[in-house]
């Protein structure tokens, strides 16, 4: 592997793990502020990333999107992957807060990557690209911040999606309740062991050019611009 190969793989999980690390301690973060101390007293409001390590998610899929292609004689795949998700009483959150607090924690995390993203798109503007006079700390730090904007998009995108324990799914769940629409919650709840099902899906078939890759290309798009 060359050099910027491995720099490119780095910077790629380094900025993983503060995109999904970082999406789980806000969620975990918004729930205290509204009383909720499961996750503080779990010891998970740390940055610790041993902490967060989901043998699935963090391990077998950013490292199956990522090397697979390869295998199959593609160019390497986007890292994607998942944190082990904090513990909430949500029930204490809209005991204290009501459902829009508990659709604030639900967001909470895809709020922490698109701001990431939009910093990170904000720094590879004003920087330029590297050229082989530079250091190889300054080609690591673009590399870096071009791998969280690409990360953080479309773990943000994704977990829009309304799929059984996803933050969309949560939100939408938490909305209907607000308005009493129970049947929707029902529905995200009796579908709940499905999730991982759908997202192996959607990852590993072309169902993810249009459900995830079209939504992303649009905003880095709108980023980059």
């Amino acid at each position: 592997m060359e050099s910027i190969d491995l720099l490119k793989l780095l910077a790629a999980v380094l900025a993983l793990a503060i995109a999904i690390i970082g999406h789980e301690i806000m969620h975990g973060w918004v729930a205290y502020m509204y009383g909720d101390t499961t996750a503080k007293n779990a010891g998970r409001l740390t940055i610790n990333p041993i902490s967060h390590v989901d043998l699935v998610g963090t391990i077998i899929v950013p490292a199956a999107t990522y090397f697979l292609p390869m295998l199959l004689g593609a160019d390497s795949g986007f890292l994607f992957g998942w944190a082990k998700p904090v513990p909430i009483n949500m029930a204490t959150v809209a005991r204290n807060a009501g459902y829009n607090g508990a659709m604030q924690v639900d967001l909470a995390g895809v709020v922490y990557n698109f701001t990431l993203a939009v910093f990170a798109s904000i720094a590879i503007v004003y920087m330029s690209q590297p050229n082989t006079t530079d250091s190889l700390f300054y080609v690591f730090t673009y590399l870096l911040l071009f791998q969280m904007l690409i990360i953080n998009v479309v773990l943000g995108v994704f977990n829009l999606l309304p799929i059984p324990q996803f933050d969309g799914a949560h939100f939408l769940i938490h909305l209907s309740l607000k308005y009493k629409i129970n049947s929707i919650a029902e529905f995200f709840y009796k579908n709940e062991k499905y999730g991982i099902i759908i997202v192996v899906i959607i990852l590993m078939t072309p169902l993810k050019n249009y459900i995830l890759l079209m939504p992303v290309q649009m905003i880095l798009n709108l980023l980059i611009s």
